[in-house]
């Protein structure tokens, strides 16, 4: 659906380039954007290749494992079903702590190696489990106290002030969290209603 929608935006500004005489300046946009992306992508593979390996080192020494015990009562409330011992515990507390520190990016194989623990909890492997569905959720809304990635952009466009963006993305990813752990909490309540 989305490649539709791109081949559709992209048509309309050829057509309306067209139209209204500018295609020479379509075609200097298209080039200077192919640049930019060029440069950013460089940007944030450093970004994204210093955290990721951050986070790796955090796994071997330990740390991770230390975050988890902290997030302990948390991972308890939101995955009852998920036993103690289980490494998909690890994964989503190492999920979340990348998400935490603004890092999607190194959230992303966590998250789906999670899944693929939480895929061998599951007896109907046709369906998501509520451990699935409130990860994806808490993924998704994923609090930020440090955005770095946000801070990069910011930086790589010029910014005065790249971190001036912090205390807004605390607020309004502590509100998006909140709403979907409470969504979560009430779908799997729900859920065990019906099943019952």
């Amino acid at each position: 659906m989305l490649n539709y929608l791109w081949c559709f935006m992209i048509l309309i500004g050829i057509g309306y380039g067209a139209f209204t005489g500018r295609l020479p300046d379509l075609t200097t946009a298209a080039l200077d954007s192919a640049k930019e992306a060029i440069t950013l992508a460089i940007t944030m593979l450093g970004v994204m290749s210093f955290w990721t390996g951050m986070m790796k080192i955090a796994e071997h020494a330990g740390v991770i494992k230390k975050i988890e015990k902290l997030l302990s009562p948390f991972l308890d409330f939101l995955f009852p079903e998920i036993p103690r011992e289980h490494k998909a515990r690890e994964l989503i507390a190492t999920n979340i702590t990348a998400n935490i520190f603004g890092l999607g990016w190194a959230a992303t194989p966590a998250g789906l190696k999670a899944f693929e623990e939480l895929q061998k909890l599951n007896k109907h492997k046709e369906r998501a489990t509520a451990a699935m569905c409130t990860l994806l959720i808490v993924n998704i809304s994923s609090l930020q106290l440090i955005p770095i990635n946000i801070i990069a952009y910011r930086s790589q466009y010029g910014s005065a002030d790249p971190s001036a963006i912090v205390g807004p993305a605390i607020f309004a990813t502590a509100i998006s969290t909140l709403t979907g752990v409470l969504f979560a909490k009430a779908a799997a309540m729900y859920s065990a209603r019906v099943r019952r």
